[in-house]
């Protein structure tokens, strides 16, 4: 098993009584409240800590967001090029730019591919879903997202795989008659590919197409679903079995010198689930289109066989939408969090037993992506947090090998 470390950068300088009247604080609190001083002491600091992530051999990912407190991140490729100067050593996992709200994924694919190359084939990349406040802060029509977001990344793919000369795309949502990117991918014939999904339709059409698949905060019976999802789209697609290397798992995570202070300190991450989710409804719910329409043929580009349809319906069955889990999570406590396999915290045999009993439940996962910054965590508490997982906890994850789940 390996493991990849992110901050989002967050800004959690603004007083409570603001964020509290604030009708959201992913799309409407005014910037005003951001002082640059402060939000440059946040980069320079987490930009510090993942150069630490390189130094101790620890995977690094980038993440975006936009318009709000929980995410100092609007231009995932600006950070990923920064890292791809300052990191030698470990892999960096862009997860990822909100693929479905930008206009020309072929220019995505330029930027992926540069980034590629600038680290010499250490970069993956994740794709990830809009939520409700970025449809907003990006000027962008909810119906169809999910539509547009496969149909992007089958253009990528395409600009990433296309080394001939120019060709063109005449797809639903997307018109390019010129695609020829300069340079190419550093890999081929792509990076290494993510999704971070847990959504019913989603989940199986991730392990259709074969991407590693990430789970975000979702528990131990959302995961094992999801993964099954996954799995059982495989299986009737007629697409070989795949190993746990293909799963991965996000999780708020911090490491103490005693059980105690990994607990009290990794508390502090809660304050992802309880400040940085709280959204309006008119941002977050009830949008037009957020419910998925019913799987049809034809409605992704690509098939290895027509009855994996089938899976795309069956997958709806036990997986929790996002918009409801995102719900379920707030207020928690450190004790509830660490019951529901949402934050793994204290020292660090007591955070490797956490780890490894919930990747029992779930049936297994290659890749623990640890939240190991957020909210009121201090820089030194951050880089603590780093060298003792890393010396601590990772060497006996790695002694975790893959195996193959059907």
């Amino acid at each position: 098993m390996d493991a990849w470390w992110q901050c989002e950068i967050p800004y959690p300088d603004v007083p409570k009584e603001i964020t509290d009247a604030a009708d959201s604080v992913r799309a409407s609190l005014p910037n005003r409240y951001c002082d640059p001083q402060v939000a440059a002491r946040h980069f320079e600091e987490v930009l510090d800590e993942f150069a630490l992530c390189d130094e101790m051999g620890m995977n690094v990912v980038c993440i975006e967001h936009h318009a709000g407190i929980n995410s100092m991140i609007g231009s995932n490729p600006m950070v990923t090029g920064a890292l791809a100067r300052q990191t030698k050593n470990v892999r960096v996992l862009s997860l990822g730019t909100l693929i479905s709200l930008r206009p020309d994924p072929v220019r995505v694919a330029e930027e992926y591919a540069t980034a590629d190359t600038m680290l010499r084939g250490r970069f993956d990349i994740g794709f990830v879903k809009s939520g409700g406040t970025e449809m907003a802060s990006a000027n962008m029509q909810p119906v169809n997202n999910e539509e547009r977001f496969w149909e992007a990344i089958d253009l990528v793919t395409k600009a990433l795989t296309s080394h001939d000369g120019p060709v063109s795309w005449e797809g639903k949502h997307f018109s390019h008659r010129h695609i020829n990117i300069w340079p190419g991918p550093y890999q081929r014939p792509t990076p290494p590919m993510w999704a971070a999904t847990g959504d019913p339709r989603s989940a199986a059409e991730v392990g259709r197409r074969g991407y590693r698949h990430v789970l975000v905060l979702r528990g131990p019976e959302g995961t094992r679903a999801a993964y099954e999802a996954h799995r059982k789209a495989r299986r009737e697609a007629g697409l070989p079995r795949v190993t746990t290397d293909n799963f991965a798992y996000a999780a708020l995570v911090y490491v103490g010198d005693t059980e105690e202070e990994g607990i009290e300190v990794g508390s502090k991450l809660l304050w992802f689930l309880n400040t940085s989710l709280k959204s309006a409804p008119q941002y977050n719910k009830f949008l037009p289109g957020a419910a998925p329409p019913q799987a049809a043929p034809g409605l992704y580009r690509t098939r290895p066989k027509a009855d994996a349809g089938l899976a795309l319906r069956d997958a709806e069955k036990g997986v929790t939408p996002a918009s409801q889990n995102a719900a379920k999570l707030m207020g928690l406590t450190a004790k509830e969090a660490m019951d529901q396999g949402i934050l793994f915290a204290g020292n660090p045999d007591s955070v490797h037993r956490q780890i490894m009993e919930f990747y029992d439940k779930v049936g297994g996962f290659g890749h623990l992506v640890l939240v190991g910054r957020s909210g009121p965590m201090t820089h030194a508490e951050s880089k603590k947090g780093i060298r003792l997982f890393s010396q601590e906890v990772l060497p006996r994850l790695r002694e975790v090998a893959p195996v193959e789940v059907g």
